[in-house]
């Protein structure tokens, strides 16, 4: 069975290395590729076709929120989860507006999470090439 394949767009460093490390250690699941701005991760997501995308609410350029809407027509079996550093009232609804499927503080993510996730809303990867 094939990995699901995960795209990470932060801004930060440092998130993205510990997404790394949290994706390499959450069995059937694989790193796809990183971006680091909005524009960047919409690009990425029409070039590696990832299965998930963690998409950070804050970045440089368009917020995680516009990306996310972008991404969702042009990949439509993608499945974004949007992250912040800090929970913020009404995080849930606003990734719900967007075409996110969840809104995780970055704290809480584990590989028991990013699977329940999955299970929940994911679907078996589809191998294109």
């Amino acid at each position: 069975m094939a990995s699901v394949r995960v795209l990470t767009v932060d801004d930060h460093a440092t998130f993205r290395q510990a997404a790394r490390a949290l994706i390499e250690a959450t069995d059937g699941f694989e790193v796809a590729g990183e971006a680091t701005s909005g524009q960047e991760g919409v690009a990425a997501a029409l070039r590696l076709h990832p299965d998930l995308v963690l998409m950070d609410v804050h970045l440089p350029d368009i917020d995680g929120y516009e990306a996310t809407r972008r991404i969702i027509p042009l990949q439509p079996g993608a499945v974004v989860i949007l992250v912040s550093a800090a929970e913020e009232a009404n995080q849930g609804e606003a990734a719900a507006r967007s075409g996110a499927v969840a809104f995780v503080c970055k704290e809480t993510l584990r590989p028991a999470l990013l699977q329940e996730l999955w299970k929940r809303h994911g679907q078996p990867p589809v191998t294109i090439g």
